[in-house]
């Protein structure tokens, strides 16, 4: 009999209403078969979390205590989450172990938050005529956490709202990607192994047109977390109405190589920053932006670097890149290069396809017109373009609705504080790429790449709700 992955309702593991089998990313075998939850499902779910939540205390130092032995208990089973990582993605192994280590730093800083959620004093004497009167805030938990998560990092992006959601004291409700259950299933079971109570937490499976949909339509959740595209974001934010989200939807990303840049320092973090986890990442650079003094001697770096690297079974500990998440996104891929090439672009290195695997792939001769500089690739496919005066390479990168994060390699502070001035993105990286990114940062975008902001100690403010105390003598 296939592994099944069941639903976890009220404290339960049950089974969907049907079945939907999983199948390995890269050769195509079977996985698992997962189980879909109904409507009626959904809304158990979120009524029994609703219930624990109104009649239960969960206490801030017993919400550490659980998330700091998750983060041992991940260590200790670091190299079973990396393979099932693997397994659920696609994801290289080295990419899977890379996001294990992350995961487990995102549920030490959950755990330390959770016992300094804090208020502030109100200055009442300030104003006139109160003398004696006090005031306070406090931040209390918001109620249901709903958690809607994407299928290229199956564990820490999850990690990234499960463990603020429980830090400050709320229950969740987790949605995975239907192309990634399994790193979920695993995670919830940490959860309820370490001690979290059971009725607090809920994972259900399915499609987002149907049970993301189900979710939305809820009215249970006070609070939506996504990761995801910028028009499922735009569709969520329309039909939850006036409840908070917390949206980090799409991107084109940038990093600019300055002249005056350290370029084999910039060449080597560009080359990780633009392929790891095969491009799909939001951050990963797609507009890379090289200046006309160092355009060859960059190329020529990058192209080195990449002829050194090995494509294909993301099992094996030399695989830099592995396949995409479907045949589909593979064919997509393959089709905008293609395109750009007949469009009069050159393909400075990669272009070759065999399965789902697409081979690191940089496009020089690109304009600015083509698909693959105006919409989000999500592969590992990077373009580069030469520019002359810095004003000239921010303004291009701004040119587009998204502002999600970007990067510029220069050895001239006013060159870095001018690029950190004007390009409009949630965060500028000097020498750095658009792609670094610490799990304590305050992380998010801006315009179409959403709003709020992941990083535990953030995303706690903005799953609590602020109430103001007033005590007159």
């Amino acid at each position: 009999m296939a592994r099944q992955i069941q639903l976890f309702i009220n404290g339960t593991w049950v089974d969907g209403e049907s079945v939907t089998k999983l199948t390995n990313k890269y050769d195509g075998s079977a996985v698992a078969e997962i189980h879909v939850a109904s409507k009626a499902q959904i809304s158990a779910a979120t009524k029994s979390l609703a219930q624990e939540q109104e009649n239960t205390t969960f206490i801030a130092y017993d919400r550490y205590l659980v998330l700091a032995k998750a983060a041992r208990k991940l260590e200790e089973e670091s190299e079973g989450f990396a393979r099932t990582i693997v397994e659920d993605s696609g994801l290289t192994i080295t990419d899977a172990r890379n996001e294990v280590r992350r995961a487990i730093q995102t549920f030490i800083l959950c755990s330390e938050e959770a016992k300094r959620i804090t208020g502030e004093v109100v200055p009442i004497s300030g104003s006139p005529g109160f003398t004696g009167r006090i005031g306070f805030t406090v931040r209390h938990p918001i109620g249901v956490v709903c958690a809607i998560t994407p299928f290229n990092a199956p564990l820490n992006t999850v990690v990234h709202k499960l463990g603020p959601a429980i830090a400050a004291g709320n229950s969740v409700i987790l949605k995975p990607a239907a192309q990634t259950p399994l790193t979920s299933d695993r995670l919830v079971k940490l959860l309820l192994e370490c001690g979290l109570p059971p009725r607090r937490i809920s994972i259900i499976h399915g499609s987002g047109a149907t049970v993301g949909q189900w979710l939305l339509e809820d009215p249970i959740p006070s609070f939506y977390a996504f990761t995801g595209s910028t028009e499922i974001g735009a569709h969520l934010h329309k039909t939850v109405g006036i409840r908070k989200t917390q949206l980090e939807l799409g991107s084109l990303s940038s990093t600019i190589i300055c002249n005056d840049g350290d370029l084999a320092r910039a060449a080597e973090l560009c080359v990780n920053a633009s392929f790891r986890k095969a491009g799909q990442v939001c951050t990963s650079i797609q507009r890379l932006y090289v200046q006309d003094g160092a355009h060859n001697d960059f190329l020529a770096l990058v192209t080195k670097l990449l002829k050194e690297k090995k494509v294909g079974d993301p099992n094996l500990d030399d695989s830099f890149v592995g396949p995409l998440i479907t045949q589909k996104e593979t064919d997509r891929v393959e089709s905008w290069v293609n395109e750009a090439v007949t469009q009069g672009a050159n393909v400075a290195f990669g272009g070759k396809r065999e399965g789902t695997v697409f081979g690191p792939t940089v496009l020089t001769d690109v304009a600015s017109d083509m698909t693959v500089m105006q919409k989000e690739i999500f592969g590992p496919v990077v373009m580069i373009r030469p520019f002359v005066n810095l004003d000239d390479a921010i303004n291009e990168a701004n040119q587009t609705p998204f502002g999600l994060a970007a990067g510029i390699f220069t050895s001239s502070i006013e060159s870095g504080l001018k690029a950190a001035d004007k390009l409009r993105f949630g965060s500028v990286h000097i020498n750095e790429t658009s792609s670094s990114r610490l799990d304590l940062y305050p992380y998010g975008g801006v315009k179409m790449s959403g709003h709020g902001k992941e990083g535990p100690k953030y995303a706690i403010i903005e799953m609590t709700e602020e109430r103001l105390i007033t005590i007159a003598p």
